[in-house]
């Protein structure tokens, strides 16, 4: 019975832990803004890269595409955590202020962009022009659907 309670114990400190708020990250609103900020020019990069090809703008190479879509999906995972108070802004591309006031909502859109970028990278490991197609479209369309809800023109 013992051994039992020092795993609970340690399972609910853990779980606290983990809960923390993501502001505890970040000593400054502007550290957190300048992590997204970077992990979103990664993300677009690398996204860009693939759409190029998905577009006939580059030719198609399938080990680029699956390289860049990985990094995609993998990436996709970063930015979210700095989405905190006192970041939102009025400029052109800053988060609206519904970000905090609608925040499930803006983190449907999150998970629907990992989600999508998690395809991509699939998609593309199957070296298929068409298959990739498909996946950057609906990954695109993920990213304009957040970007037109809670992102300043």
């Amino acid at each position: 019975m013992k051994l039992k309670t020092i795993l609970i114990t340690a399972a609910s400190v853990a779980g606290l832990c983990s809960a923390l708020p993501a502001s505890a990250q970040f000593q400054k609103p502007e550290d957190a803004i300048k992590y997204r900020k970077a992990a979103f020019t990664l993300i677009g990069t690398h996204f860009s890269r693939i759409g190029a090809m998905a577009q006939g703008r580059t030719p198609f190479d399938g080990a680029a595409a699956a390289a860049n879509a990985e990094i995609v999906a993998d990436l996709a995972k970063l930015p979210f955590s700095a989405f905190v108070d006192g970041t939102s802004g009025t400029d052109k591309g800053t988060p609206k202020a519904n970000v905090w006031t609608e925040r499930a909502k803006f983190d449907e859109h999150a998970k629907a962009m990992q989600v999508e970028a998690g395809k991509l990278a699939v998609a593309a490991k199957a070296n298929n022009l068409d298959t990739l197609k498909l996946a950057f479209g609906s990954t695109a369309k993920t990213c304009k659907s957040c970007h037109d809800s809670f992102r300043n023109d």
